[in-house]
């Protein structure tokens, strides 16, 4: 006899928005990415008292859009990989509808707050990423002259931080 497998309560969180091919979304997330992105870097250069930023924009601004762009996606990779392995090892295992897999799964579409290892998950998920902003950002400002090693580094770890994807946190619903 055949296995049935049935999955109830599949919610997507909002993140996942992001990757939804509706032009609208998909707009709207290049854009906002692109505002954050290109007004962080700028208060940085601000802040670091360089006086012509008008050339590292110029030079910067598209490299740590995509950057970023792609180390939302790396961490997105992360919890989807928590996701859809729990679901697996919830199938495999038969384990069931009461089980932790699904409880994790459960609130890592809807909020990880209401499972420590969904808390987890997600914070390794958003640090990966901001070590990927990092890290892909120090290498685009290599191809800026009028910055030196100290302030790329600067510029690269205020990036990492602030425009991590803060978002994975954000409960679908609470309770």
């Amino acid at each position: 006899m055949k296995k049935q497998v049935k999955l109830y309560n599949v919610i997507f969180p909002i993140w996942v928005l992001m990757f939804y091919p509706n032009p609208p979304v998909i707009l709207l997330t290049l854009f906002g990415n692109l505002a954050i992105d290109a007004l962080v870097l700028y208060l940085t250069l601000r802040a670091l008292k360089i006086p012509e930023r008008g050339p590292v924009m110029k030079t910067a601004w598209w490299r740590v859009w995509l950057s970023g762009f792609l180390s939302d996606v790396i961490g997105a990779a992360w919890l989807a990989l928590g996701l859809f392995g729990s679901a697996w090892l919830d199938v495999a295992l038969d384990a069931g509808n009461s089980s932790w897999f699904n409880d994790f799964a459960m609130a890592m579409t809807v909020n990880p707050f209401r499972h420590p290892l969904a808390v987890v998950w997600t914070a390794i998920g958003v640090a990966a990423a901001g070590v990927c902003i990092y890290f892909f950002d120090k290498r685009a400002l290599k191809k800026c002259a009028g910055l030196d090693g100290r302030q790329r580094h600067i510029a690269a770890l205020t990036m990492a931080i602030v425009t991590a994807p803060w978002v994975f946190f954000i409960p679908m619903y609470i309770g």
